[in-house]
């Protein structure tokens, strides 16, 4: 979860938005609607436990149609564009150190490196994402730490509610500020997708909700540090905001070593997507004929093919696409596939009430009405402010739904090729 938002998006809202109260806010709201999704996908998990996220959950619930617009949104943007945005982060934390490198390039290196890591075995796989975990949430809590102790004259802003924070916090500079917080907690469904080779069923809503309220901690402490140390003037408009705070508390060496070290913190980002996406794609193949080629794994039972596919898929978007045009449209479509599978949620109660339910969202229905409000009330206002790339989304989802139709016109004819020279004899 921890990646490529936190560390690029407060420069972003400051330029609309000054008010300490109002951008911590902001993360807690966006907070908020992270754990309330976690809860529904805890209980939609444990009663339909496969490996697959939105693909298994939708097919399931609604129709296999829908799953497979799903699945098709995660094998063609879901994992694909946050695995380049964090790369290209990456890329430009390390290039402001050392100018000479190419930010592309150096994404590119990541991606291609992490995708050969997690294409060996399951062990290699989980103790590196375990590394790169465990050193992100250390160096961050460094940072904030080193931050409040070194920096001698915090900056004169106010962390309080002021006169006119109110309207800020329902206006619509808040909501399209939210568009970029809510891509920044993307993550917090990823242990869906990979079900199948979690030890115990059980474990699913414990590591979802711990995940997730852990991140919001974590992203609240840093937006903190950030506004404590660096003025607003500095911060506003840039998109290396964590090495611009560090020249604030530790000069330029310090921050030379900040930013390699930051950089080094979005190895995790990338790592976490190239391990979850794949297995998406893993039972696409599974379920499709045309579409079998992804179902391949090497002899550890590793989806080689898949790892490989999303990678290149990345590798693409980081070599020709900008990045604020891939975090705004890769941020309807993933937030319009899990409006649709929260509101699944609903809907599955109806259909199955004596459904085996080994966890329940607690305060129902609540959480689910909770994260649907606010995730609608920003996905319409991407599609007012930003309609290219909403339009883009949608288009994304519309091919999903034709290709979904091909292939199974293509099975049912290879079917029927099947079953004709029988008939004869």
């Amino acid at each position: 979860m921890i990646g490529t938002g936190v560390f690029t998006s407060l420069g972003f809202q400051l330029l609309e938005i000054q008010s300490g109260f109002v951008i911590l806010m902001l993360w807690f709201v966006g907070g908020i609607t992270a754990l309330c999704g976690a809860l529904c996908y805890a209980e939609l998990g444990a009663a339909l436990p496969r490996s697959g996220g939105e693909y298994n959950f939708l097919s399931e619930i609604y129709h296999p149609g829908v799953g497979f617009v799903a699945g098709w949104v995660s094998a063609s943007i879901g994992f694909a564009a946050p695995t380049a945005l964090a790369a290209i982060t990456f890329g430009t934390y390390l290039a402001s150190v050392l100018p000479a490198l190419s930010p592309r390039w150096l994404a590119t290196v990541l991606i291609v490196g992490l995708a050969a890591a997690h294409a060996t075995t399951r062990r290699t796989s989980g103790g590196t994402q375990r590394v790169f975990t465990y050193l992100k949430v250390l160096l961050i809590a460094a940072f904030c730490l080193l931050g409040w102790t070194l920096t001698d004259a915090p900056q004169d802003i106010t962390f309080l509610p002021a006169p006119g924070d109110g309207a800020l916090v329902v206006s619509g500079a808040f909501a399209v500020a939210l568009i970029y917080v809510n891509y920044a907690y993307t993550g917090w469904n990823a242990a869906t997708y990979v079900i199948d080779e979690l030890d115990r069923r059980q474990t699913l809503s414990r590591v979802l909700l711990t995940g997730t309220a852990v991140v919001m901690a974590l992203y609240l402490l840093l937006n903190y540090t950030f506004l404590y140390v660096a003025p607003v003037d500095a911060l506003a408009g840039k998109l290396e905001i964590g090495y611009v705070a560090a020249q604030f508390i530790f000069g330029d060496t310090g921050a030379a070593i900040m930013g390699v070290a930051l950089a080094l913190l979005l190895v995790s980002t990338v790592s976490a997507m190239t391990l979850a996406g794949p297995r998406v794609l893993l039972v696409i193949g599974q379920d499709f004929d045309a579409l079998r080629f992804l179902a391949r794994t090497n002899a550890h039972d590793v989806p080689v093919v898949a790892i490989g596919l999303q990678s290149a898929l990345a590798v693409t978007l980081v070599l020709t696409a900008t990045f604020e045009s891939i975090l705004v449209f890769a941020g309807f479509t993933l937030g319009a596939s899990t409006l649709f599978t929260v509101a699944g949620l609903f809907v599955l109660r109806w259909r199955h009430p004596g459904l085996e339910r080994p966890y329940g969202v607690p305060l129902y229905p609540l959480p689910p009405l909770i994260f649907l409000a606010l995730m609608g009330w920003t996905l319409t206002y991407l599609l007012v402010q930003r309609p290219m790339e909403g339009l883009a989304g949608v288009a994304i989802l519309a091919s999903g739904g034709a290709f979904y139709v091909a292939s199974r016109r293509l099975s049912d004819r290879h079917g029927r090729d099947q079953t004709e020279p029988d008939a004869k004899v």
